[in-house]
């Protein structure tokens, strides 16, 4: 499963392999640290390593050449031992991770302190693209967090300047009630704008429910229905993205795109969008922070449908 970049795959070409072996935001959020990587390792394969159903973004960071089929952490990585030259550790610093990477038997190790590893020592509080970051440049690479774009995809979205509500999130934890999106969606369309629904194929009937609710048509509901190429294009023209903190968030981030963001468990800190016409709508005084809970989190109950309206609105929308 190839990613291209323009280089071509030269034979004997050393390979440089990064573990992050999670979700789209993860990957999202990982970018600067995968530019900066190709910026200093040009004569290298740059060799991503998560599941391939992320393969259409990564193809848009401009900096992997191939997307390893990775599954979390419960199987090996698919490389010989000795086949890597230098192994990153993006995925984070437990002994999972460090093992996974270790079994390679790579030249060179880039990743936080660890018995065994040389590197920074591991701070909590500070946002992800920042903690990849400094990891590489403790390690001597040149790297900017707010280098975080995206290339455009290749095909353009059918529905341009689209107001795009994704209700769904991957735990239950960061479900903003679908009555509050409803409510965000009918005024939205009763001011004239087009509404969408986004989400993945288990996010469908969510995504109903919101459009049911809101008494919008069912053809506005796309969740299910887009491959992940289409849904990066979408949010690259849309008008206005509305969501939890999910991949939605994080691609409105990438193209720069107005975005209101109800957080909840995760602390705005280390995974809130940077400067720009992003709005984060919390209650962190009332945050539990438990991610795997199937219970929405204060914080995100706290944000009332007006509020969403009110950034909305500061944003251009109304």
């Amino acid at each position: 499963m190839e990613v291209h970049r323009k280089g071509l795959h030269r034979k004997g070409q050393p390979e440089l392999l990064v573990l992050r072996a999670l979700k789209l935001g993860d990957l999202l959020v990982a970018v600067p640290a995968l530019r900066a990587l190709r910026r200093a390792y040009p004569e290298h394969r740059l060799v991503y390593a998560a599941q391939q159903w992320l393969r259409p973004v990564v193809q848009l960071t401009g900096s992997v050449d191939e997307l390893l089929d990775t599954h979390g952490l419960d199987v090996a990585i698919d490389r010989a031992p000795g086949q890597v030259d230098v192994a990153v550790n993006l995925h984070g610093n437990g002994p999972e991770s460090r093992g996974r990477l270790e079994a390679l038997q790579a030249r060179t190790y880039l990743g936080h302190r660890a018995p065994g590893w040389d590197g920074p020592e591991w701070q909590h509080g500070i946002h992800e693209r920042d903690r990849w970051t400094r990891l590489l440049r403790w390690h001597g690479v040149a790297a900017d967090p707010l280098d975080y774009r995206l290339d455009r995809p290749a095909v353009p979205t059918t529905m341009p300047g689209a107001v795009v509500i994704h209700p769904g999130a991957a735990y239950g934890s960061r479900h903003w009630p679908v009555e509050r999106f409803a409510a965000v969606a009918s005024a939205l369309a009763r001011s004239g704008h087009r509404v969408v629904f986004t989400g993945s194929s288990g996010e469908r009937p969510r995504a109903e429910a919101v459009a049911g609710l809101a008494g919008l048509a069912a053809d506005t509901v796309v969740a299910g229905r887009q491959p992940l190429a289409e849904f990066a294009a979408l949010i690259a023209d849309a008008a206005l993205v509305v969501s939890a903190d999910t991949g939605a968030a994080h691609l409105a981030t990438a193209y720069g795109r107005p975005s209101v963001v109800i957080f909840g468990p995760a602390p705005v800190a280390e995974w809130g969008p940077p400067p720009g016409p992003h709005i984060v709508l919390t209650d962190e005084s009332r945050r539990v922070g438990d991610t795997f809970s199937a219970v929405p989190d204060p914080a995100l109950l706290a944000v009332t449908a007006a509020d969403v309206l009110a950034a909305a609105a500061r944003l251009g929308l109304s």
